[in-house]
């Protein structure tokens, strides 16, 4: 089979061919049909000491079952979180993170959709809006940026804005810039990080890039403000800046839900479908790409380009 990987820090992506894995304890056997290209594992490329499996959202067919593992069979289709090597035809994913794909749902709308969604709606639960309150998206035109803003909108936000790197303008999708793309989400409008207001206060702000962003996001709060954190981008907050509007910082990542509580991350998971199929929610595919392209799939998330989730296609 053919599977993407790296040799050294910030090295080139390169195709090679190596044997089908064969599925351990829990582990299921799946034949990718569609793979996420998401930031933390793009910076894993530049960032780690030693090169890691590129792994990731993945969706397709189960082709074998390790032993232990019941609640899927060879035929089935899933998709779920991959912590080896997700950039190939073929991978290994562990039961307990994987989820149907139902009927009517292709693998690249379910790679699109559940990993990312389901970030978007943690995040959302995290921050508590009331109804009626007003909720900020950073990276709002990104994979999970373009549905925490639809998921903002269906659950009662009152004001749902957006806020953006930069026009991004690409052809990919009808070459619309990102505030004009956050907008056709049903954001009420759309801001970009070097503006020097972010316009009225806000009751939260979901925040997925950190670093020094996290200034102007916790700025952007009106006084008890919320602001959820789930960036792999780091960052430091004054103190001060906290107390002075009796403001929160609350911290999210999705994997402790995933492994602790399986029960409410499949509860999540169903409403997603649920709202996808009212045509409450729908996600956006930015462009697909094949397994000799990851760099140029790399080069759209690292350029900030991209509108919508970036999939690779095996």
């Amino acid at each position: 089979m053919r599977r993407v990987r790296y040799e050294s820090t910030g090295g080139p992506l390169f195709v090679e061919e190596v044997p089908v894995p064969a599925p351990g304890p829990g582990e299921l056997l799946v034949r990718c049909a569609a793979v996420g290209v998401t930031l933390p594992v793009v910076r894993k490329v530049t960032e780690t000491a030693e090169p890691v499996p590129l792994g990731g959202e993945i969706a397709g067919e189960v082709v074998a079952a390790g032993e232990g593992a019941t609640r899927f069979r060879p035929g089935d289709r899933v998709t779920g979180l991959c912590f080896g090597h997700g950039y190939a035809e073929y991978a290994l994913l562990h039961e307990a993170m994987a989820s149907p794909v139902p009927d009517g749902a292709d693998a690249v709308t379910a790679v699109a959709l559940v990993r990312s969604g389901l970030v978007a709606w943690g995040a959302l639960e995290a921050a508590r809006p009331a109804p009626g309150e007003s909720v900020l998206v950073t990276a709002a035109a990104s994979g999970v940026g373009h549905l925490a803003v639809q998921l903002a909108r269906a659950r009662g936000a009152g004001l749902v804005r957006g806020a953006v790197s930069g026009p991004g303008r690409t052809e990919a999708v009808a070459g619309r810039t990102k505030t004009e793309f956050v907008r056709s989400l049903g954001a009420d409008d759309c801001v970009r990080y070097g503006d020097e207001s972010w316009g009225d206060p806000v009751d939260c702000v979901l925040d997925a890039v950190g670093g020094d962003l996290l200034t102007p996001a916790l700025a952007a709060l009106a006084p008890h403000g919320r602001l959820v954190a789930y960036s792999s981008g780091g960052g430091t907050i004054k103190a001060y800046d906290l107390l002075v509007g009796a403001k929160s910082v609350i911290g999210f990542q999705m994997a402790l839900i995933a492994r602790g509580q399986p029960e409410l991350y499949e509860r999540w998971r169903q409403e997603l479908w649920r709202l996808f199929a009212e045509g409450a929610l729908k996600p956006v595919v930015h462009g697909e790409f094949a397994l000799e392209d990851a760099a140029a799939a790399h080069e759209v998330i690292t350029s900030r380009a991209n509108l919508g989730k970036v999939v690779l296609r095996p």
